[in-house]
């Protein structure tokens, strides 16, 4: 068989090896003398790097076989994926650093004191978080191995003053089921077309993980544990430079930052930029010597720090993003021609090797920048009196701890409050507040994570155009409080439970706390019997007058079927492993409003929930529907795949999900089905473009507006061609904060505090206003826009129209919502109206 040798660089020191038969293969040819005994990937796997996606288990048992074969290398483990895969990090230097890491890591976390930096460079070699993203993880073994043996003098120079952590897979999860499809459907022949198998995964794709989650936005929420593992390994080094290596559309070449100047934030410092275009010149000129096309400043930006090549510039670093087309298996055609695997590896080998020779070569404007940008008077470990932000979750300590627990992960700095504090016409209290000093060495992303701004330069984003954790957790919010931070608490105050009165008749559960719903769930699978208010009271709880909002659970202490040791035993250890508050009524009269035993109480029945899920479905808002009754709920959820849907009894479940997406699979005969599923009682829970099917299938009543109605409302007279991509912008709803007006005695509203719910709305839908009268449960507010950027032709087209609505038909009811209220699974403010169509709707009609 011919082989052809391409020679990537010099500085590579091996070459890649095509063969003639399109059967892609990888080689590595040593060009110098190299330490004996260290196995190459070839060796290891038994077939040349390339011939096969491989697996997350394989990467990981050769990365624990260098480090025991090469003293360069150790390894940090940074915890366990969804699903158990464990997540390691290559740590490559040379042998002398490697007996002082100890040493190296103590200098590292004095970092954020803007210390005087004499350590060696740490630079941090990051792919694959996205899993079907393949080549970066292939190319991460090639370069493991050569630093791990090869005796190039700049590789030895180089690791005699760095530290080089390279992690080949962020996403083990998705990882493993993309490499199973492509495996699957890779032949001794190679298909190189495009509608192949190979190339077109089914749904969910590898792109995510295990709960169908974007990692490459969750560096900011750190909802998953990929996440939260890597956010930790960050703040341990405090690298210099991040890598992230990624791949895109198999019709583009290859790609490499600065992104578009105009869409980077603002909060982004211009010389982190400045070196951006410094290392460009390395990456450049290694694609040079390829004849591999690229390009930069197009298409890609800098805007959303949850991202791994933005992070860390908000976080005195330097992130650099890579895109490589994507082969999507062994071999594809595209407008460029034949894309082959070990082709795209050898390009995100070759950008990786020039990521090390251009850190290193700018080491020291990257260890003064640094430096500098922790270096700030105003970055100093807070004392004293402090001007900062104080936030309160309004009577639910759970969003509070939630909050608080991600700050942690940040480092960011923030206290407890040790009392009760008016601030304006809100008053903190001690069980809900946090207060956080605007001066501190993470200011600049504390002031990221609660930005807020309407108006842009560039009003074009690869992502989401707000992420202001204010609006997210739906809090209270002063901004330049003036405290002194001596005064208040660092840790927070000890949780008591409540004892039970015996001779009490009931418990009382203020069900704004945000734990209160997955205590319910505990309770109801154990067979309690629990009610909800349909309107506020207030009772003598023993000590005194306490008032109860509408959605307060009673627990009724007579008449349930467990004995009343078992069911105290219960309660007592939910309260406590929940952190909830609850009260006990000493008897069924109230002061004000409903007494206990009233018709107003309404029994919560068990729950049976499924959710739609395959081809014509939003993975990702399945995903964050699935992690929400899995993590925060307790629920079984049953996942149905959509081609299954027509042959299920749905009459054995009690709430049906649909979530975004187009449903094209389902007819209207099926429509008509789960019309009948709700006038026998069941909940239909549906956003997003899922209306838009119930509608013309006539099981929405309400008139939905779909995005070509929004399109009508942009005026293009006069245009040139060249303004079409700002209309198109223009147009786009990448994810901007909206406010909706909440009709507060709706029992779909039932436990938020708030008149007004902040929601990130990031599709053009909408309903129509409608004169069928109790149905319409918020509105968009009459000048909708938070936060973020929203053409104006939205905002007043939304304004005042109805973005939640519960219709009911016969024994059942639809729950219609406009937008997608678990966003990243991050908006914990809105999460409650999920609860309350589970437990609350099915009784009310």
């Amino acid at each position: 068989m011919l082989r052809l040798c391409i020679s990537i660089l010099a500085i590579t020191s091996f070459s890649y090896c095509f063969a003639s038969d399109n059967q892609s293969v990888v080689s590595v040819l040593p060009a110098r003398a190299s330490a004996p005994n260290i196995e190459s990937p070839e060796q290891f796997l038994g077939y040349p790097l390339g011939k096969w996606h491989l697996r997350h288990d394989q990467i990981n048992f050769y990365l624990k076989q260098l480090a025991q074969q090469s003293p360069r290398v150790s390894l940090e483990a940074t915890g366990m994926s969804h699903e158990a895969r464990e997540q390691l990090t290559a740590v490559i230097t040379s042998p002398k650093n490697q007996a002082n890491l100890g040493r190296i890591l103590a200098d590292r976390s004095l970092v954020k004191a803007g210390n005087k930096q004499t350590g060696p460079l740490i630079i941090w070699l990051a792919y694959s978080i996205h899993g079907d993203e393949a080549s970066g993880a292939h190319a991460a073994l090639e370069v493991s191995y050569q630093l791990s043996r090869s005796q190039d003098p700049w590789i030895q120079e180089l690791l005699d003053n760095t530290v080089v952590l390279i992690t080949p897979t962020q996403n083990p999860d998705g990882f493993d089921r993309f490499s199973t499809w492509t495996n699957n459907y890779t032949g001794k022949v190679k298909v190189s077309d495009p509608n192949h198998n190979e190339h077109k995964q089914n749904w969910p794709a590898g792109r995510r993980n295990h709960y169908f989650a974007d990692l490459n936005r969750d560096w900011l929420f750190l909802r998953h544990p990929e996440s939260q593992g890597r956010i930790a390994l960050f703040h341990k080094w405090n690298p210099h430079y991040v890598g992230d290596f990624h791949e895109m559309g198999h019709n583009k070449s290859y790609f490499f930052q600065p992104g578009v100047p105009s869409r980077t934030h603002p909060l982004t410092p211009t010389e982190n930029q400045e070196l951006t275009n410094k290392l460009a010149t390395y990456h450049a000129k290694a694609l040079d010597a390829r004849k591999q096309p690229y390009f930069s400043k197009q298409m890609f930006d800098d805007f959303y720090y949850g991202k791994g090549s933005s992070y860390p510039d908000i976080n005195g670093s330097v992130g650099v993003l890579f895109e490589q087309a994507s082969v999507r298996g062994q071999i594809q055609d595209s407008d460029n021609g034949t894309l082959v695997l070990a082709d795209a590896i050898a390009n995100q080998v070759a950008t990786s090797y020039s990521s090390l020779k251009g850190a290193f070569a700018l080491q020291k404007e990257l260890k003064e920048y640094q430096t500098r940008f922790y270096q700030r008077k105003d970055k100093h470990q807070p004392s004293g009196r402090e001007a900062g932000i104080l936030v309160s979750a309004s009577d639910d300590p759970g969003r509070r701890d939630d909050l608080a627990n991600l700050l942690q992960q940040h480092h960011i700095l923030f206290f407890y409050l040790n009392g009760n504090i008016k601030q304006g016409k809100h008053r903190y209290e001690q069980r809900d507040s946090l207060f956080i000093p605007i001066n501190q060495p993470q200011k600049s992303l504390l002031l990221a994570m609660f930005d807020q701004r309407t108006e842009f330069e560039d009003a074009t984003f690869y992502d989401v155009s707000t992420w202001n954790l204010a609006y997210s957790y739906n809090l209270a919010l002063a901004r330049d409080v003036s405290l002194n931070v001596d005064d208040l608490l660092t840790t927070a105050p000890n949780f008591t439970p409540a004892t039970i009165d015996l001779n009490s008749v009931a418990l009382l559960i203020d069900w704004r706390q945000q734990n209160a719903a997955p205590m319910l769930q505990k309770l109801l699978t154990a067979g309690v019997k629990v009610k909800f208010a349909a309107s506020p009271f207030s009772i003598n709880t023993g000590k005194q007058v306490t008032p109860f909002a509408a959605g307060t659970l009673q627990i009724p202490l007579g008449k349930q079927k467990m004995s009343s040791n078992e069911l105290t035993a219960l309660i007592s250890s939910l309260a406590n492993s929940y952190r909830v508050t609850f009260y006990n009524a000493p008897s069924s009269r109230s002061a004000t409003g409903i007494d206990l035993g009233s018709a107003d109480f309404h029994g919560i029945a068990p729950i049976k929930p499924l959710i739609i899920t395959g081809n014509g479905t939003s993975a990702p808002e399945v995903g964050e529907l699935w992690y929400f009754m899995d993590n925060r709920l307790g629920v079984p959820l049953t996942q149905v795949d959509i081609s299954r849907l027509p042959s299920l009894p749905l009459e054995e479940y009690s709430h049906l999900f649909l979530a975004d997406g187009s449903y094209r699979n389902l007819d209207d005969i099926y429509a008509r089905k789960l019309g009948q599923f709700v006038k026998n009682g069941g909940v239909i829970i549906a956003q997003k473009g899922a209306l838009e099917w119930l509608s013309r299938g006539n099981v929405l009543k309400s008139d939905v507006r779909s995005a070509r109605f929004f399109s009508q409302l942009f005026a293009t007279e006069g245009m040139s061609f060249a303004d079409k991509s700002k209309l198109n912008a223009r147009q786009a709803i990448g994810g901007a904060i909206v406010a909706l007006n909440l009709d507060p005695t709706h029992p779909i509203t039932f436990g938020i505090e708030s008149k007004q719910l902040p929601v990130l709305k990031n599709k053009a839908i909408g309903l129509l206003k409608t004169t069928t009268p109790f149905i319409t449960a918020a509105t968009y507010a009459d000048e909708p826009l938070l936060d973020g950027y929203l053409a104006k032709e939205y905002q007043r087209s939304l304004s005042q129209t109805p973005a939640i609505i519960v219709e009911h038909h016969g024994k059942g009811a639809i729950v219609a919502l406009t937008d997608n209220l678990l966003f990243r699974n991050i908006w914990l403010g809105s999460d409650k109206i999920y609860s309350n169509s589970l437990y609350f709707i099915p009784a009310l009609h």
